[in-house]
C-alpha cells in the first residue's frame, strides 16, 4: 500500500479485522504525529445515526426503553436508528419514529449533527424534533421485541438527561439542543413555556 497522509498522521498500510452488516473495523500500520510508529483501530459504521425528539403540543415528548446488549443494561432513550449514508436521514427519522413508537410527526426540523466518539469511530449522527404528531402502532424490529414507550413532560425527561438517569450520548444531546431552543426562541414561546415551565413560565404571551 502506498503510504497517505491523514493530517498529521501517516498511514503506511490498513486491514479489515472484522466486518458484519453493520460496521466494519479497521486497523492502520501508522506513524505519529511525533514522528513514532503506531497502530490505530476504527470502528466504521455503515450507517448513518438518526435520532427524534418528538413533541406535543402540551410539551410532553416521548422515550422508548430497550436493554443495550453491549452494557447489558437497560436505557431510557430518545427514538433513534440507522439509515444508509447516502439515504436522507429526514426519511430515517420518519421511518425510526414510527417503528419504534407508533407516533408519525407532520414536521421536522434538524436540530444537530455531530461525530459520536471520534478517536475511535467514524460514526455520524443526526438529530430531530418532530411535531404534528398522530397515534398509530409500532412495527419493531426483532432486536426492539423488549421496548417500552413512555410519554412523559419534555422537561422530565430532559432532567433524566441532566441528572444522569438517562446515560445515552445520542439523547443527552438531543435532549439540550430542543431545550436551548426553547430557552433562546428558536421555538413558539407558548410551547417553548410548557417544555420548560419552571424557567419559562412568564415567557409565553
Amino acid at each position: 500500500m502506498t503510504e497517505t497522509k491523514r493530517g498529521p498522521w501517516t498511514v503506511r498500510a490498513e486491514r479489515t479485522v472484522y466486518e458484519n452488516p453493520w460496521i466494519t473495523v479497521s486497523e492502520y500500520d501508522v506513524i505519529q504525529p511525533d514522528g513514532s510508529p503506531g497502530l490505530y483501530g476504527v470502528m466504521e459504521p455503515k450507517f448513518l445515526a438518526v435520532g427524534v425528539v418528538p413533541l406535543f403540543e402540551n410539551g410532553d415528548t416521548l422515550l422508548v426503553g430497550q436493554h443495550r446488549f453491549a452494557l447489558d443494561a437497560f436505557s431510557w432513550e430518545c427514538p433513534e436508528g440507522g439509515g444508509a449514508n447516502d439515504a436522507d436521514p429526514l426519511e430515517t427519522a420518519r421511518r425510526e419514529l414510527a417503528e419504534e413508537t407508533g407516533w408519525r410527526a407532520s414536521h421536522y426540523r434538524e436540530i444537530c449533527s455531530f461525530d459520536v466518539s471520534n478517536s475511535v469511530t467514524s460514526e455520524r449522527a443526526v438529530g430531530f424534533l418532530a411535531t404534528g404528531l398522530d397515534p398509530g402502532s409500532p412495527d419493531r424490529e426483532g432486536s426492539e421485541a423488549d421496548m417500552e414507550v413512555r410519554r412523559m413532560p419534555f422537561h422530565q425527561a430532559y432532567e433524566m438527561a441532566m441528572s444522569g438517569t438517562i446515560r445515552d450520548g445520542f439523547s443527552i444531546i438531543l435532549l439540550s439542543a430542543a431545550a436551548h431552543l426553547a430557552r433562546t426562541g428558536g421555538l413558539d414561546r407558548a410551547l417553548a413555556a410548557r417544555m420548560l415551565p419552571e424557567e419559562l413560565a412568564g415567557a409565553a404571551p
